[in-house]
């Protein structure tokens, strides 16, 4: 997808389109674009534990950015247009799909207690997940089998999702590893703009495992599921690595 150029005139904003758990999506004059604003909530478990993590949505948003605007450089299509202001970027309007994907170098979280493998141990290869994007669900796991019933999404549209999530992680693993940080797992979303796949959402301490090489310190979101102190110093030295 061409980028957009910096002096085209950025669309007005319209009306609030949809709030979600970290995110606000606003309509823009241009039907094609809309503007997503993040926020400093949090929550974990699916909505069980709530709170607020000061500057996350700074945070988020800046290395989100940093991060799409490099994946584009790599040949992954985003939803990314421009970075508005700290807290807002103007992106691609997509038409969600229903489907979170995971991507997983380390055993850690839910894989780790489905399998009964200590949290720590690297995979031979990654592993991809798919699950059901429904918050009233809790977001099952599910298959090909369930998503070709559920229709959500087509052999090709999977298999292009599949393919572009691991390409994703190709590039992220070396890009993480030389800033000191093992890239453990992170979840994908990725929505259909004008009949093409894309990837959408984030790319955040919210969305992924970051833990330090050397010291195995957790500097993401488990920091807030788990009480473990530092959460705001977590996400800050996450953006000052990334370099956003």
């Amino acid at each position: 997808m061409a980028a957009r150029k910096k002096s085209a005139p950025v669309p007005t904003k319209k009306k609030k389109l949809y709030e979600g758990k970290a995110k606000i999506v606003y309509a823009t004059s241009d039907k094609d674009l809309v503007i997503q604003h993040f926020k400093d909530d949090a929550t974990a478990f699916n909505a069980q534990k709530k709170g607020s993590i000061m500057g996350k949505g700074v945070i988020n948003n800046r290395m989100s950015a940093t991060l799409f605007n490099m994946l584009e450089t790599k040949g992954v299509p985003t939803h990314m247009v421009q970075l508005l202001d700290d807290r807002a970027q103007l992106v691609r309007k997509l038409e969600i799909i229903k489907i979170e994907v995971v991507v997983r170098n380390v055993y850690a979280g839910s894989l780790s207690k489905r399998l009964g493998v200590e949290e720590g141990v690297r995979l031979a290869k990654p592993i991809v997940e798919f699950y059901y994007k429904d918050d009233d669900l809790g977001d099952p796991l599910i298959n090909n089998y369930h998503i070709a019933a559920l229709k959500l999404a087509t052999p090709a549209e999977l298999k292009k999702i599949e393919e572009m999530a691991l390409k994703v992680n190709s590039v992220l693993k070396p890009y993480f590893d030389k800033r000191g940080i093992l890239l453990v797992d992170f979840k994908l979303e990725f929505g259909r703009h004008k009949r093409k796949i894309l990837l959408g959402d984030e790319i955040s301490p919210d969305t992924c495992r970051f833990w330090d090489k050397k010291t195995n310190e957790r500097l993401d979101k488990d920091r807030f599921r788990r009480d473990l102190g530092g959460v705001e110093e977590a996400y800050q030295e996450m953006l000052r690595r990334v370099g956003g």
